[in-house]
C-alpha cells in the first residue's frame, strides 16, 4: 500500500444484513461487534498429525490447499501472485489459517519447536538446537528455505521465533556478527534464510508467536472469513507452551488472547480507513469517531473477559522467562493496538517517534506501510486535538478509550508474568 493513497471502504465483513450507510461508514458497527466466541472446556487438545499439508491431501479442495513444506512453491500463496493486502478484509491477521504441521524434512523443525517451547530453561532449549546442528539438521533445512511456499515460510518463521525466545536469543540480528558470538551458527544461518524469504528480518515477536500460532479446535462445517473463524471457534495452539496433555500455560492463553483481540478488531482497521482522508469537519468524522470508541470498549470487556482463565493458568519460571525477554525488546505490542494509534495519535504523543517505530518493526512490510499510510492521512482528525466543542470531545472520548485499552492489555501482561496468580480488575 505504501505511498499510495487510502481509498474509502469497499469492502466489509457483513455482521448482519445492513450494507454501508451513506456516510461510508459499516451500519453493522452499531451492533455489537464482538459475537460472543465458543470458549474451549477442559485443556485445549491440539491435534498431532491428524491434517494433512500436502498437495496430495484428500479431502480437501484445491483452493483450499496449503502449499507444500518440502518442495516446490505453491502458486496460490507465493508472493508474485497474493492479492495486495487489504487490513479491511481481515486486519492483520493472516488470510489463510496458519500451517498446523510441516511435512518432508521440515517435520524435524516442528518437533524441535515443540521440544524447545516446553524445555524446563534456557540451556536446554538451547541443547536442542545444538544437537541438530551437530546431526546436520540445520543446514539441511536451510537449503530447503528457497523451496518453501510463503505461506509454510511464515509457518517455519513462526517456529523459528519459538526456538529463538526458548534459548533468550529474541532480541538478536541472526546476520550481525556479534549473534555469533552468543547463538548456534547453523540456526543462525536458517533464521536468517527465513527472514529472507519471507521479507521480515524482525519478525521474532508477538505478531508472528501468536497470529501464525493458532488452530480452531474443531474444524468448521463451511468455509467463514478467517476474522470470523478466529471470533467463533475455540482456539488452540499449535506449537504449545505446556506440554500435551496439561493445561493451557499462561503464555498459551495470552497468544491466544491476542489473536482473538486482532480477530474482534476487525471493525477497527474498517473505521481507520472511514477516517483517513475525513476533514474533521465532515459530518461523518465524529459518528465515526463515536463507534471507535464503542469498538475500543469492546476490545477492553474482551481482554478483561481473558483474564480469569489466564490468571488461573499455570506458569513455569521458562515461560515467565520468555515473556520478560519480550516485553523487553518491545516486542509484545499487538497490531491492532498500533492501528488505533496510527488513527488517533496517541503514541506520537506519550512516546517518541523513534520508539513508535521500534514497535512497528515487529510487522511485515505491508503492515508498517498500511500504519504510515494512516499516520498521514488521519491527520486531518487529529486535529481535533486543539479544537473545542462537541467534534473534539467525542475525539478526546476515543483517545481516552485507547489509553484504558492499552492499559488493560498491559494488565494481561502482568498478570502472564506474575509468580503467583492475581485476578485483574476493571479499574484500568
Amino acid at each position: 500500500m505504501g505511498d499510495t493513497a487510502i481509498t474509502k471502504m469497499t469492502t466489509a465483513e457483513p455482521v448482519n444484513a445492513a450494507g454501508p450507510t451513506s456516510d461510508g461508514i459499516p451500519s453493522a458497527a452499531l451492533a455489537s461487534p464482538l459475537p460472543a466466541p465458543r470458549r474451549a472446556t477442559g485443556w485445549g487438545r491440539v491435534e498431532t498429525g491428524a491434517e494433512p499439508v500436502g498437495p496430495e491431501s484428500k479431502g480437501q479442495s484445491a483452493a483450499a490447499r496449503p502449499g507444500r513444506a518440502d518442495g516446490e512453491a505453491d502458486g496460490s500463496a507465493d508472493a508474485s501472485t497474493v492479492a495486495p493486502h487489504d487490513p479491511c478484509a481481515h486486519g492483520f491477521l493472516p488470510e489463510r489459517p496458519p500451517v498446523r504441521s510441516l511435512i518432508g524434512t521440515w517435520t524435524r523443525l516442528d518437533a524441535m519447536a515443540r521440544a524447545a517451547a516446553i524445555a524446563p530453561d534456557r540451556a536446554a532449549a538451547v541443547a536442542l538446537v545444538e544437537r541438530a546442528h551437530r546431526a546436520d539438521e540445520l543446514a539441511a533445512l536451510r537449503q530447503r528455505v528457497s523451496r518453501l511456499s510463503l505461506r509454510n515460510a511464515e509457518a517455519a518463521a513462526m517456529r523459528i521465533a519459538v526456538i529463538a525466545v526458548s534459548c533468550g536469543w529474541c532480541g538478536l540480528d541472526p546476520q550481525a556478527p556479534a549473534a555469533r558470538e552468543v547463538a548456534d551458527e547453523a540456526f543462525l544461518d536458517l533464521w536468517a534464510a527465513i527472514a529472507h524469504r519471507i521479507d521480515h528480518d524482525q519478525f521474532v515477536a508477538l505478531p508472528t508467536l501468536a497470529l501464525h500460532n493458532w488452530a480452531p479446535e474443531r474444524k468448521p462445517r463451511r468455509h467463514i472469513p478467517i476474522d470470523q473463524l478466529a471470533r467463533t471457534e475455540a482456539l488452540v495452539p499449535i506449537v504449545r507452551w505446556a506440554p500435551e496433555g496439561q493445561p493451557l500455560s499462561r503464555l498459551d492463553r495470552l497468544m491466544l488472547a491476542a489473536t482473538r483481540l486482532e480477530a474482534h478488531g476487525i471493525w477497527l482497521f474498517r473505521l481507520a480507513e472511514t477516517l483517513a482522508g475525513r476533514s474533521p469537519d465532515d459530518s461523518s468524522t465524529p459518528t465515526a469517531l463515536r463507534r471507535l470508541v464503542r469498538v475500543q470498549h469492546a476490545l477492553r470487556a474482551q481482554l478483561l473477559a481473558e483474564a480469569a482463565e489466564l490468571s488461573a493458568a499455570p506458569a513455569t519460571p521458562q515461560q515467565r522467562a520468555v515473556l520478560g525477554a519480550l516485553a523487553g525488546q518491545g516486542a509484545l505490542e499487538p497490531p491492532v493496538l498500533q492501528a488505533a494509534d496510527a488513527v488517533l495519535g496517541i503514541g506520537a504523543r506519550r512516546m517518541r517517534e523513534g520508539r513508535r517505530q521500534l514497535l512497528r518493526r515487529h510487522l511485515p512490510a505491508q503492515h508498517r506501510a498500511w500504519l504510515s499510510a494512516m499516520d498521514r492521512h488521519c491527520a486531518p482528525v487529529r486535529t481535533l486535538a486543539h479544537r473545542g466543542g462537541p467534534d473534539a470531545a467525542v475525539y478526546r472520548e476515543a483517545q481516552e478509550s485507547l489509553i484504558a485499552l492499552r492499559r488493560t492489555y498491559t494488565a494481561l501482561v502482568q498478570a502472564a508474568a506474575r509468580p503467583t496468580a492475581a485476578p485483574l480488575t476493571k479499574a484500568a
